[in-house]
């Protein structure tokens, strides 16, 4: 039964978003985002129909290991975009860099203004890389892991929502541009996002994704002792 349920469960989550993102390829409205939509969604059916979060929990972990598979699949089309890629390699590494640095300063400063205790500060430092590695860094520099999976899904939740609009707000059109910007801040979920808007913004997301995880933790066990009080 068990069984049956987790397979279920995993069906209506793909069918929540692939229904979600036809519904935001149609309408291109940042609210209909579809790693939002079907997030709301799935909780919503989950509460109609009476179900709890550890009956969810054997799903998601099989969709969670997936995640790996699915990251290697972004090496497709990063070998398609690879000469672009090694002509820009050095802007690439210094945007990236310079992303990773910002985005985790401007998390620390808005901590530190709100008061937020040494805990928080540290789980919240490495919110803008893909969860496995915030959760470790956040675990080595004296974090909460789950605070930080937390802070992690609602930086992606929040960039893949606000950041394409914010690009085009800014003027940025050039597709390697708003890929390097996405992954950056807001790792999977930002690279997804980018990927649907042109296979070029995808690669870029995916190794902009790839370096900022590897820069913050290089840095963050030096960087983030300094916000503390």
């Amino acid at each position: 039964m068990s069984l049956l349920l987790s397979v279920s469960l995993i069906l209506l989550t793909l069918a929540a978003y692939l229904a979600t993102r036809r519904i935001f390829l149609a309408y291109r409205h940042p609210l209909l985002n579809p790693v939002f939509l079907s997030t709301v969604t799935i909780i919503a059916l989950l509460k109609l129909t009476g179900y709890t979060w550890g009956d969810y929990q054997p799903a998601k972990e099989v969709m969670t290991f997936l995640l790996g598979p699915a990251t290697v699949a972004l090496a497709l089309p990063l070998y398609h975009n690879r000469l672009l890629l090694r002509r820009h390699a050095p802007a690439v590494l210094a945007g990236v860099a310079a992303g990773s640095l910002t985005t985790m300063t401007a998390a620390l400063v808005a901590g530190r203004l709100l008061s937020l205790n040494d805990t928080l500060l540290l789980s919240l430092g490495p919110k803008s890389v893909t969860v496995p590695i915030a959760v470790e860094i956040s675990r080595l520099c004296g974090g909460e892991a789950p605070l930080t999976a937390a802070f992690v899904v609602a930086t992606g939740m929040l960039g893949s929502i606000l950041g394409p609009g914010t690009l085009t707000l800014l003027k940025v059109k050039h597709p390697m541009a708003r890929g390097l910007a996405l992954g950056t801040v807001s790792h999977g979920q930002g690279t997804a996002v980018a990927l649907m808007e042109s296979e070029t913004a995808g690669a870029m997301g995916g190794v902009a994704m790839a370096l900022a995880a590897v820069f913050t933790a290089l840095i963050a066990p030096y960087y983030l002792p300094l916000f503390l009080h």
